[in-house]
């Protein structure tokens, strides 16, 4: 189980230094694979996808088609398909296997509390408690069986899952949930026992279990609307389940933040740093600028986080602010109310708030705009790729510094 990833850029740029694409390639379905552990870091701003590739791209030459430049190129597809689609990304984009209301709205307290009796199921739920983060095929894994298995519909578990990983991110996390379900790709993603034996630790085999079996047959299990509540195996001798971390909509203490003063802001030139624009203070910024890291409440309510996530949010954004916020969005807009300017970092999370009162730099891109909406990752990948050869190519498009 790997560590919690400390809340340092210091940390997130020796991750970035360690990559070793060769290894990636070869080895990331695997559970102990040579991933990155980067995810945490670009959800909440500390690198880009151009800072990553940069750095990766200075020490190796990677042609546009590896495997690793693929998958940086998922996170900009998923916020590519959040333009275009908005808050349509929370409900099906279009039938699944079965009808919506085929699905239980409810996550069941036995994968809730990681006791289902299924060891991949109960690992995963696990590993994700203990450090705020879970290997991407251990997601998949826990998603098709909560979905096909247990007949619960993917947004109340996408919601579950969100509110506990550190990398959560509402375009990556739900869109994700959807190719799963079905709802988001052509066909339901399923896994069996074999396939976890091939790519977990022995801990997590779950031979004789629902998922043992062919895919044949979880393919029409995952077709079959379920006659009955699906209970749990049984589960009496497996370890005592893990007590799940509480979800807070409010910032722990000890993290310091005060309610938005327009005294503070009043004839200042702002920046606002948000917790998805974690990264260096823009270099242009004059001296005199007041910084204020802010938390808005209006977001928290609906999406509440871990008590991991806001130390791991909170304690980089002191690194950059001094004055620190968490309010409602009328108190915030009051308080900027009087500032002399007020800039940030343009962010979807915040897309109802944010341009009320800021005007927003848009995050260095990696990849080249698609304006053209794509319903498929390949069709993305496709047009935002042309022509370009490699990494290299890549990052010269959009003029990313060398590291």
């Amino acid at each position: 189980m790997h560590e919690p990833p400390a809340p340092t850029l210091a940390a997130a740029r020796a991750r970035i230094t360690a990559v070793r694409p060769a290894a990636y390639a070869r080895t990331r379905n695997a559970l102990d694979g040579a991933v990155s552990g980067l995810s945490p870091y670009i959800t909440h701003g500390f690198v880009t996808l151009a800072e990553v590739l940069a750095g990766v791209a200075a020490r190796h030459a990677l042609p546009a088609q590896h495997k690793f430049v693929f998958e940086l190129g998922w996170r900009a597809y998923f916020r590519h398909v959040w333009q275009h689609r908005g808050d349509a990304i929370l409900r099906s984009l279009h039938a699944g296997p079965l009808p919506d209301d085929a699905y239980a709205r409810e996550l069941p307290s036995d994968v809730r509390e990681g006791c289902t009796g299924v060891p991949v199921v109960d690992e995963a739920v696990r590993a994700l408690y203990a450090t705020g983060t879970l290997h991407n095929h251990a997601r998949m894994w826990l998603a098709s069986y909560v979905v096909h298995v247990r007949k619960v519909h993917w947004r109340c578990a996408a919601d579950w899952l969100y509110g506990h990983l550190l990398d959560g991110d509402l375009a990556s996390n739900h869109l994700s949930w959807q190719w799963v379900s079905g709802t988001g790709s052509r066909k339901p993603y399923l896994f069996n026992a074999e396939n976890v034996a091939r790519h977990a630790p022995a801990s997590w085999h779950s031979p004789g279990s629902v998922i043992d079996t062919s895919y044949e047959a979880l393919d029409r299990l995952a077709r079959q609307p379920a006659l009955q509540p699906a209970d749990a195996e049984d589960s009496r001798l497996h370890r005592a389940h893990p007590i799940e971390p509480r979800l807070g909509t409010e910032p722990p203490p000890e993290l310091g933040l005060g309610a938005p003063q327009a005294a503070a802001a009043t004839g200042r030139d702002v920046w606002l740093v948000h917790p998805w624009s974690l990264g260096e203070l823009p270099a242009a910024l004059p001296a005199d600028t007041l910084v204020i890291g802010l938390f808005v409440a209006d977001f928290h309510r609906a999406w509440p986080w871990s008590e991991r996530r806001w130390q791991f949010v909170g304690r980089r954004m002191a690194a950059l602010a001094a004055e620190r916020w968490h309010g409602e969005v009328a108190a915030i807009g009051a308080a900027l109310q009087g500032a002399r300017s007020v800039r940030s970092i343009a962010e979807p999370h915040l897309a109802p708030w944010l341009a009320r009162w800021a005007e927003c730099e848009a995050a260095p891109a990696l990849f080249p705009p698609v304006d053209r909406r794509c319903d498929s990752f390949s069709q993305w990948w496709a047009r935002a790729t042309r022509g370009l050869d490699s990494a290299a190519d890549l990052l010269a498009v959009n003029e990313v510094p060398a590291w």
